[in-house]
């Protein structure tokens, strides 16, 4: 009698345990779903933030120094899980970034004196002259491998 008690209670707990585990293993698949859905989300937001920059870019609405850092830095937030090395990817686009990379910025900008902010737009434009061609004859590349990524 005791037993079967015994057996009973072990088969109770059994089951209870069981239908714990399967509520805790759906609630895992939904939440891997909404976390896979976000990334693709945010995947292709940053695909279609690249391709405007670089048909800007094309275009000639965008300069080459801005669009190469926007767009590394774009390429660089991509959440993907093995992500290639972008500089071997597309290395002129990198290389113009490397080069305009340290120049002052925005609020950096702002504070320095005119002749400051015209020496580093010469200097500025004629890093962009030196790497125009080739950055956008990479441009097509970076467009195919956003779209490859939709």
């Amino acid at each position: 009698m005791i037993w079967t008690i015994t057996a009973i209670i072990g088969v109770v707990i059994i089951l209870a345990l069981g239908l714990y585990a399967g509520r805790l293993l759906f609630m895992l698949k939904q939440q891997n779903t909404r976390h896979s859905a976000a990334r693709n989300k945010r995947t292709q937001s940053i695909t279609e933030s690249i391709l405007v920059i670089a048909k800007a870019m094309e275009q000639h609405q965008c300069d080459l120094s801005e669009g190469t850092i926007r767009i590394c830095h774009l390429l660089n937030a991509l959440p993907l899980q093995s992500p290639p090395n972008f500089a071997k990817m597309f290395p002129n686009i990198h290389t113009l970034f490397a080069q305009v990379n340290g120049f002052a910025m925005l609020e950096e900008r702002n504070k320095l004196p005119k002749e400051e902010t015209r020496r580093q737009d010469m200097a500025r434009e004629q890093i962009e002259s030196e790497h125009e061609n080739r950055v956008l004859a990479e441009l097509p590349d970076i467009k195919a491998y956003c779209e490859s990524l939709r």
